[in-house]
């Protein structure tokens, strides 16, 4: 499919969304402001909103098309981490999950390496659907992530991968999934698990022991649109399986503008190649 069809409109989310299910251009009138109360009641009572379909089966295949021809020059990226985000804590007792190490491995491409032009980069950019994004979580403001790595990212998760348990470091995850796995690739969660003071301990000790009985899960087809409290919620995906791999759009949003992640956090995530270009814009600087 060729691209220039699907540009008619200057926001890209009048070209790629499915307006007639999910009225998203006009939230103060009519059925967009039915949609959207619905929306945000979901989300107070879950802490999640699923929709499939949200982006039409045409886009979708030049969505996903789009990543494929990109994701070839991405880095495999092994992640290691606790739940949490962090290293681990060596001071902590050894049946804390600070002091646990989770591993993941996916191709990933950062905000850098995908250029301003494409599909997913304008959608990303959307005024209509940043202020769709914005009210759904009731901010007064939002922005898109001023972070050179972590505004928009790619991630492929190929077969016989998966993510590890973990809490993001954003209160709402906003994805989209440009190609589902042919099976696996689950997404997983364990609501609520945290608030800004306490953590559920009882309830992540049994999961990560592998008691499932509380975990929920939802599942997904390529062209669906999640917002997820993933800062409060437990969460994975599960492994992949069969020969394809599981393609999404991670779209970070934050309510500060202009603020970005820590040297250290990005080189985590990353790896070598932002660790070397961090290391040589700090040379520059001195020189």
């Amino acid at each position: 499919m060729q691209t220039n069809t699907l540009c008619k409109h200057p926001d890209m989310a009048l070209n790629l969304i499915d307006l007639e299910r999910y009225p998203i251009s006009d939230l103060d009138h009519g059925d967009g402001a039915a949609f959207l109360q619905r929306c945000q009641q979901q989300i107070d009572e879950t802490g999640w909103c699923s929709f499939e379909g949200f982006i039409r089966p045409d886009a979708v295949v030049a969505l996903a098309d789009e990543a494929n021809a990109l994701l070839p020059t991405a880095d495999t990226l092994t992640i290691k981490r606790t739940i949490y985000q962090g290293k681990p804590d060596s001071s902590a007792q050894a049946n804390d999950p600070k002091s646990r190490e989770y591993v993941h491995r996916a191709v990933q491409l950062a905000d850098d390496q995908i250029p301003k032009e494409t599909l997913i980069q304008q959608l990303y950019q959307s005024n209509i659907l940043t202020e769709f994004v914005r009210r759904v979580q009731n901010k007064s403001h939002l922005y898109h992530c001023a972070d050179e790595f972590q505004a928009l990212n790619l991630v492929s998760l190929e077969p016989n991968s998966w993510h590890a348990w973990h809490y993001d470091t954003t209160e709402c995850t906003v994805t989209l999934l440009l190609q589902a796995a042919e099976s696996g690739g689950e997404f997983a969660f364990l609501p609520n698990s945290r608030t800004d003071e306490t953590e559920d301990r009882e309830s992540v000790d049994q999961l990560l022991a592998g008691d499932m009985s509380k975990a929920q899960s939802f599942s997904r087809g390529a062209g669906t649109f999640t917002f997820f409290r993933g800062g409060y919620s437990l969460h994975c995906v599960s492994k992949v399986e069969g020969n394809r791999p599981r393609v999404s759009a991670v779209l970070t949003y934050d309510e500060q503008p202009n603020r970005v992640l820590s040297d250290e956090i990005n080189i985590r995530i990353y790896g070598p190649r932002v660790e070397k270009i961090l290391t040589e814009r700090k040379l520059a600087q001195v020189n």
